[in-house]
Parts: C-alpha cells; structure tokens; sequence
C-alpha cells in the first residue's frame, strides 16, 4: 500500500517538473526568437516561431510575431495570413488590425468592399471588440449579476431598490443575450474557417472548377477570399466586392 502510494507521488512529481520544464523551454525559445527578431536575422525568428506553434499550439501573440517576422524578410501573404490568425483569436487587438493593415497595402489587388448596412457594421465592429472566450466570461457574469437583480426586485422591501434591480436586470438581460451570440459567432468563426489568403503570385480565377473554364480575373499574392464551397482540388471564392469565381487549393492557404 505504502509503496502504491510512494509511486503516485513520484509520478505526480514527475508530471509537474515535466510541465514546469516545458514552460520554461518554450519561454527561452520566444525569448530566442525576440533576440533573433531585433538582430534582424527574420529568417531565424520565424523558424523558432513556427516551431513554437507547431509544438505548443495556437497563440494569437507568436502569431502576431510570426506575421511581424514575415512582415520583415517581405513576405507579405506569409504576414497577412498570420496577422489573420492572430486576429481570430484576439479581433480586439488593434496592434494586430493597424498591422494587417500596413501588410494589405503591400499587396496589387484593389477590392473595394460592397457597402455593407450600417447596423450589420455596427454589429460586427462590436463584436470584434472581444473574443470568443472574453464574451463567454461577460456572458456568465451578467447573467450571475442578472440573478442577483431578480432577488433584489422580488425580496427587497424598499420601491427604490426594486425599480433598481428591474431596470439593471433589464439591461443585464440584454448584455447576456447579446454577449452569447456574439460568443457563438466568434467561436464560429474559429471552428469553421471560411477564408483564406491568396500565396500564388498569379492565380487566374475560373469560372468553373476545371482549367478548361473561362478566365474571369486574375489574383495575386495577398488577397483574402471568402470560401463559399467546394469540388475536389477546387475551390469556389467570393472577393468582397461580390465576384465569384473557382481556384485551385494548392494556390490559397486557408486562415
């Protein structure tokens, strides 16, 4: 019995300095990477980056740096695609939003975006202001808030007190049900990735999914397509100035 228990401690120890190891290997391979960054050696910095990722996951900061490091060695798909990533998962960040910016300017394509509805707009810029975790977190605090109110209008004595927690369990009402949807949308977004980045310097879009179809324009290195479906290798894309035509995968890379 005595010796069962001697090797779960010895397990649980070994876990936690297995654990406590890992974080301080990945924190000396960023700082690794932020060293080879500020020499300007790019190339490095991005190997490191990508091995960060490769090996610890999604983070919308290595992403941020990867599309930085890219940015840099003036591969601009390489840049926007992750500045993109990076973005899905912190589409607060205004760092991340001024950058992918500054990386879009460097590409030929021109799209001008339809006029989208003022309220749609407005819907998506809120949106944008949290994660999808963020909002969650909002979500469930105005809802444990929300609760207190209710008891406050149904068991306080005082008229006051009852008109303050109808009206702020109104509005806290509102912010749960808005706070949730906007937490499905970006957990959406997440999981179903409906764009990608144009990595070809050249693509002629078709307009059907062979290379017998008619050329219809002509894309470059950059551009950011809206994935509506798809035939095998091909790729049905939408710009967001509304043309519609076919590309092959091979030439996009999806965000």
């Amino acid at each position: 019995m005595k010796s069962t228990i001697y090797i779960k401690r010895i397990l649980i120890l070994l876990f936690i300095q297995s654990f406590t190891l890992g974080i301080f290997a990945q924190e000396a391979m960023i700082k690794e990477a932020e060293t080879a960054y500020i020499q300007e050696d790019y190339a490095k910095a991005i190997e490191l980056y990508e091995e960060i990722l490769a090996v610890n996951g999604a983070s919308s900061e290595i992403y941020y740096n990867l599309g930085n490091a890219y940015y840099k060695n003036n591969k601009v798909a390489s840049a926007i695609l992750n500045y993109e990533r990076a973005l899905l998962l912190d589409p607060g960040d205004a760092d991340i939003r001024f950058n992918l910016q500054l990386a879009r300017q460097k590409t030929v394509d021109n799209i001008e975006p339809l006029d989208e509805f003022f309220l749609s707009k407005w819907f998506g810029s809120v949106q944008n202001m949290g994660s999808a975790d963020s909002w969650a977190k909002l979500g469930i605090i105005s809802f444990i808030l929300f609760i207190f109110c209710l008891l406050l209008f149904f068991f306080s004595r005082w008229i006051q007190m009852k008109k303050a927690g109808f009206y702020i369990g109104l509005v806290l009402l509102i912010i749960v049900v808005f706070a949730n949807i906007f937490a499905k949308n970006q957990k959406d977004q997440l999981v179903n990735r409906t764009h990608a980045i144009v990595f070809s310097p050249t693509v002629t879009v078709k307009s059907s999914p062979d290379n017998s179809g008619t050329d219809l324009f002509i894309l470059h290195e950059g551009t950011k397509v809206f994935l509506k479906s798809s035939l095998g290798e091909w790729r049905e894309i939408e710009l967001e100035d509304g043309n519609v035509g076919w590309m092959h995968s091979n030439d996009m890379q999806i965000i």
